[in-house]
């Protein structure tokens, strides 16, 4: 008999348990899992600050949900549920409605007003995909409005903005407006001291959640700024064109042209509904047992925002933050699964966080981590690649590569404005067009090369013993010579060894570039650094140093491990050697066309660089071939999109790729 899961809410808890749930049930045909939400996709509302300050695209912060489940037995049902019979196990939705065995709530949250006069209706809220993209465009709309006023009282108006809420949220959009503002001064041109910021709640600090003295960093930060910081304030009402506040015993009303409200949130609404016939608490949150079931109902689950849940031994419930929502779903997968397959045994929620973070702009943030008894604070630059890192594991859990790749690409490598916590140094900004050149002439020296060995006969004889050999020979003559010059070395000892590398000429012009008149040149060694046996540094020049040119100066890492692998399986047998001679000579001639033709550049490029990183580490290379390396890592991405086949090739493949089923199930494409 079919068993039916329905969750509804496709947030952070909501999307998570979804996915937990279809892993573990897999094998199971008749068991069903349906989620249900109004829109086709998840939102990142930890971000919507960034798309409303237009830090990022808008599409960075939305995830589609037939890509979060594709290739999972998940069912994605867009509609809007508008109430639950939980005596008949049906869920009412303005599209059709469902029958349940199990009912996971994950509907998450909604703003809530606090009954202040105005607030609903005159203020921008910042709680959805929909409320980011409404604020940035009103905010782009309000800066070009008053470039064009000529009542300066009017502008200033116009260019006033109150923020209400020193939560979280608000903290987060007064610090990535304040960021904002210079730049869209510059762009209309407006003076900046015509921007009144404001954040105003009637705390008495920012950020309470954090240590004290975090939140007064915080609002040090703000007030670097430019924020005008009104705490300790209370909104009394809000209207089109002003906000009346009061300061203990003071009240008074300022005009303003924009008000966002982010002071507090509520259940959603279909989680209020389910409180009318659930035990609740504050604000809609139902209560649930420590498996995470409702007091009143085991068929029905509460995770994320819309639980209420005391842990043994805490005196306040849960936060509502994305980390319990992470802890919950997977509890709530875990015992909805055992109740199910009658296997293991349902286990109680005990919630560890690991701390709270807050980021003031893109360049600045403060965090608080650790274990629940050891927190520690961290300094801006690791509070923000903590936010950073936090992100990138979340997306893992949710899209995979696809969505870390897009994650990096919006938060660092199109950044503009310098507004990331490393500045614009990552940003993209050379025109792919000028890498041309660099990719064909790299392409042409690995044709020349590949070409050259060809007619050097590497296809039909054993080379490497003279190629190794010749190589090392070099590397010990001259760094037996640097360290045996004060004790006097035979003149026929440096000899042999000078010999014996002159005698390998074909393999230290292969490794290096240059002909045996420079191997036998009594040289100087710089650098012989052996770290603990597995690694050697060696940098040596071929001559004295006051005569040395850039082809002089030659540089390997020797790793004892891979020497022994390449004499225990190569060197000894001339079929293996003239086999791995052959692989290097088509790959050199394959990624020599490759690059002029600008096909599969990227693949072309890693296996130029994987080539280098051989000859580094067996014959080691003159720095005047370093150049090859760095122009590998420079064509890397993107090089053969302009004025090369990838331009064609790579959308075609891009195209056919993703549709392929365990492609999208793995999420191993980027869009």
């Amino acid at each position: 008999m079919e068993k039916k899961i329905v969750i509804v809410g496709a947030g952070y808890a909501g999307v998570l348990t979804a996915k937990k749930l279809a892993k573990k049930l897999k094998k199971y045909k008749e068991i069903s899992i349906t989620i249900i939400d109004k829109n086709p996709f998840h939102t990142m509302l930890t971000e919507l600050h960034e798309v409303a300050a237009n830090r990022v695209d808008e599409d960075s912060i939305k995830i589609s949900l037939s890509k979060i489940f594709a290739g999972r037995k998940v069912n994605v049902k867009l509609d809007t549920v508008s109430s639950v019979d939980f005596g008949n196990k049906l869920i009412v939705g303005q599209n059709e409605n469902y029958n349940y065995d199990y009912l996971v709530l994950a509907a998450g949250s909604k703003p809530t007003f606090f009954g202040v006069e105005g607030a609903e209706e005159f203020t921008f809220k910042l709680w959805s995909y929909e409320d980011a993209v409404v604020l940035r465009d009103h905010i782009h709309q309000t800066f070009r409005k008053a470039a064009c006023e000529a009542d300066l009282n009017e502008k200033k108006r116009l260019l006033t903005f109150h923020v209400i809420g020193a939560g979280f949220t608000g903290v987060e959009m007064a610090g990535e407006l304040a960021e904002y503002v210079p730049i869209l001064c510059e762009k209309y041109e407006i003076d900046r001291e015509l921007v009144t910021i404001c954040n105003v709640d009637i705390l008495d600090r920012t950020v309470p959640i954090l240590p004290e003295k975090l939140s007064n960093k915080v609002e040090r930060r703000l007030k670097k700024m430019g924020v005008k910081m009104m705490l300790s304030t209370n909104v009394i009402s809000i209207g089109k064109d002003f906000i009346e506040v009061k300061t203990g015993s003071n009240i008074k009303s300022e005009t303003t042209g924009t008000v966002v409200w982010a002071a507090g949130i509520e259940s959603a609404d279909i989680t209020c509904e389910a409180a009318k016939n659930l035990s609740s608490a504050g604000r809609g949150r139902i209560k649930v047992d420590s498996y995470l079931r409702t007091v009143d109902d085991k068929n029905v689950y509460v995770v994320g925002d819309n639980m209420f849940y005391i842990p043994e031994g805490e005196k306040e419930p849960v936060p509502q933050m994305v980390e319990n929502c992470e802890h919950s779903a997977a509890a709530c997968a875990r015992n909805i699964v055992c109740e199910l397959t009658g296997k293991g045994k349902m286990e109680e929620y005990k919630p560890s966080f690991h701390g709270v973070m807050v980021s003031v702009g893109g360049r600045y943030g403060v965090a608080r981590v650790g274990l629940p008894k050891l927190m520690f604070n961290l300094p801006s630059f690791f509070a923000m690649l903590s936010k950073h890192f936090i992100n990138i594991v979340y997306f893992i859990q949710v899209l995979g590569w696809n969505k870390v790749f897009s994650y990096l690409r919006h938060e660092f490598f199109t950044i503009r404005n310098e507004r990331s916590f490393v500045g614009g140094h990552l940003s993209n900004r050379t025109p792919s067009f000028l890498l041309v050149f660099l990719r064909i002439w790299l392409g042409a020296v690995w044709l020349f090369e590949g070409i050259k060995k060809v007619t050097e006969g590497w296809l039909e004889a054993p080379k490497l013993t003279g190629f190794f050999g010749g190589a090392n020979a070099w590397y010990n003559s001259i760094l037996g010579i640097a360290s045996d010059a004060a004790t006097a070395a035979t003149g026929a000892e440096v000899a042999d060894a000078v010999t014996a590398a002159t005698g390998a000429a074909d393999a230290v012009t292969a490794a290096t570039g240059a002909g045996a008149e420079a191997a036998a040149q009594v040289g100087t060694a710089i650098i012989n650094f052996d770290l603990f046996g597995l690694v050697q540094a060696i940098f040596v020049s071929g001559k004295d140093l006051a005569h040395s040119s850039l082809n002089d100066f030659a540089f390997k890492l020797n790793i004892p491990i891979a020497n022994s692998i390449i004499d225990a399986m190569i060197m000894p047998s001339d079929s293996m050697q003239v086999f791995m001679q052959a692989f290097i000579v088509i790959a050199e001639i394959l990624i020599g066309l490759a690059l002029i033709a600008g096909l599969f550049t990227t693949l072309s490029s890693a296996f130029s660089l994987v080539l280098q990183a051989m000859f580094v580490t067996t014959t080691g290379l003159y720095l005047g071939t370093f150049w090859m390396i760095f122009a590998g890592i420079a064509v890397l991405i993107g090089a053969g999109r302009t004025f090369g086949l990838d331009y064609y090739v790579m959308p075609f493949l891009k195209k056919k790729w993703k549709k392929i089923p365990c492609v999208r199930k793995m999420y191993i494409y980027h869009d």
